[in-house]
């Protein structure tokens, strides 16, 4: 487990930009499943295998990131959020001192630092001025946009936070585990899989910009009829100080989250009571959550007529350099998956 996510994290791999990853987990798959291809908009669609309904087990491949929208002359870069129409306060990312690395044409092209005025040189105008995208840059290192060109870097070149994974007793922390431990959980899955009594026919379904509207999904959605879909993706949990526990009851370590609901729809009910009923039989543990500010792929199988249930991997710090998730509801997830697979229903 150790080495399958600290290797799927380590890759680049923002919205739009996601070829790293398609290409780790297309030469790790298709030599252990019946079909494996790419569709025109980058989604990784493979056939697993076995006889029954057509389920679709999915995860997202980009991660958090940002764009170049302006070079200076200085070689400081000025960015946009590939995951957002408009440019909100960047203050909840926490990305200032973190390593930035540049996606361009032929993968890691630069590595700079994410910064901003600080310390002895900040003015009360700096203070006060709530933090905005001119707010905070990019530095390289070097002294000119001539000098960030020829490292490849360019308008519309990806950017991302960078640090290695780290773990912590039970728990790891690093960045792009939304959704790399989603990813994580479909690669465990598969070698636990018994081809030979499996009750549906399972496809894998790795997509691309999940975190600009779920634009991978819609098409996956629509190019294949599946009669199901179970969307991996990070679970919330209010089990840090400041977060109110009556609207996160959920927690690090104590099982994945069977998401009834969350800020965009409801999740099928049927399909949901499937899986805690094989979660009960053998007694894997699990929980239950409502989301708010929260969205997943799963909106768009629905939107597709697909029946979709989601399933939440409890995560802390959300959508920084900085998530943690734990092993045991990694494990967890990967049994209940298979117990639902194995049995019959």
């Amino acid at each position: 487990m150790d080495h399958a996510l600290k290797a799927l994290v380590d890759l680049p791999g923002p919205a739009g930009r996601e070829q790293a990853v398609r290409q780790w987990l297309r030469e790790r798959w298709e030599g252990q499943v019946q079909e494996c291809r790419e569709d025109r908009v980058g989604n990784l669609i493979c056939k697993v295998g076995g006889q029954g309904p057509k389920l679709l087990i999915q995860a997202h491949m980009d991660e958090i990131g940002f764009i170049v929208r302006h070079i200076s002359s200085s070689g400081f870069l000025f960015l946009d959020p590939v995951q957002e129409a408009h440019r909100s306060s960047p203050l909840h990312l926490y990305m200032m001192g973190q390593t930035a690395q540049v996606i361009g044409r032929k993968g890691v092209v630069a590595t700079g630092v994410f910064a901003a005025p600080s310390g002895h040189v900040l003015t009360s105008a700096h203070v006060e001025r709530p933090l905005d995208y001119n707010g905070f840059f990019v530095d390289l290192g070097v002294d000119s946009r001539e000098e960030a060109e020829e490292k490849g870097v360019d308008i519309g070149a990806g950017v991302i936070w960078h640090r290695p994974v780290t773990k912590m007793g039970t728990r790891y922390v690093g960045k792009a585990l939304d959704d790399r431990v989603g990813l994580l959980v479909m690669d465990l899955l598969l070698d636990q899989l018994h081809r030979n009594s499996l009750n549906y026919e399972v496809w894998f379904g790795a997509t691309v910009q999940e975190e600009n509207k779920a634009h991978g999904a819609y098409a996956l959605g629509q190019s294949m009829e599946f009669d199901l879909a179970i969307p991996l993706d990070i679970g919330l949990v209010g089990d840090i100080p400041t977060v109110n526990e009556q609207n996160y009851p959920t927690r690090l370590g104590a099982g994945p989250t069977l998401v009834y609901k969350d800020g965009a729809i409801h999740y099928h009910e049927d399909l949901l009571w499937k899986l805690e009923k094989a979660a009960q039989k053998y007694t894997i543990p699990y929980q239950k959550g409502v989301y708010q500010n929260y969205g997943s792929d799963g909106i768009a199988f629905y939107d597709r007529g697909i029946p979709a249930a989601l399933i939440g991997i409890p995560t802390r710090y959300t959508h920084t350099a900085f998530e943690m998730v734990d092993q045991r509801d990694i494990k967890a997830t990967v049994d209940l998956l298979q117990a639902f697979i194995g049995d019959a229903h």
